[in-house]
């Protein structure tokens, strides 16, 4: 089933998993297949990624973000992505894409995407930037106005030491290809 099959079954499915809260996270099932794999028989690299967007979109619309954000002429949109692999996904194995949103600084949220195997063990770790853009203003939208206008009163803490290196080098990266 190509990421467009699973990402159909997620939305189907989304109601049935509940609302989502500021702090929970997104478990999604899946299984390796062969068109999920590359030449070693395992999950490919960028099969990783889109397995993360489905986690992210699933958040998305389990909060009533996609709804609110297309009413007022907003975008969810990618910063950047990091990605380390600690074991490797055969084919034909279960694991969960374990989705979260970390933190936020301005109009910046820290996303970790988990991919766990059967036993419990991390495969892989996607940490991903990201935001909300308004089209119609050409700006991105500060998150804390976001959590505001979905009913939540949150304070985010403070990023860790490896999310503050996750955003420094993002931001390092996003100049060089800007060419400044």
């Amino acid at each position: 089933m190509y990421v467009w099959g699973r990402m159909a079954r997620m939305v189907l499915t989304a109601r049935s998993r509940g609302r989502y809260r500021m702090g929970d996270e997104s478990r999604l099932s899946f299984r390796c297949l062969p068109s999920d794999i590359d030449t070693n028989m395992h999950l490919n690299n960028a099969r990783y990624l889109m397995l993360a967007d489905v986690g992210r979109i699933d958040i998305f619309i389990r909060a009533g973000l996609l709804g609110h954000a297309r009413k007022r002429g907003w975008g969810p949109m990618m910063g950047g992505v990091q990605a380390v692999y600690v074991r490797e996904i055969r084919l034909w194995k279960r694991f969960d894409v374990v989705s979260t949103l970390e933190t936020w600084e301005g109009a910046q949220v820290i996303g970790r995407h988990r991919f766990v195997l059967e036993g419990g063990e991390t495969a892989a770790l996607v940490m991903t930037t990201a935001g909300v853009y308004d089209f119609r203003a050409r700006r991105f939208v500060p998150i804390d106005q976001i959590v505001g206008e979905l009913g939540h009163s949150i304070t985010p803490r403070p990023p860790s030491e490896e999310e503050r290196i996750f955003m420094a080098s993002h931001a390092g990266l996003r100049r060089l290809a800007k060419g400044d």
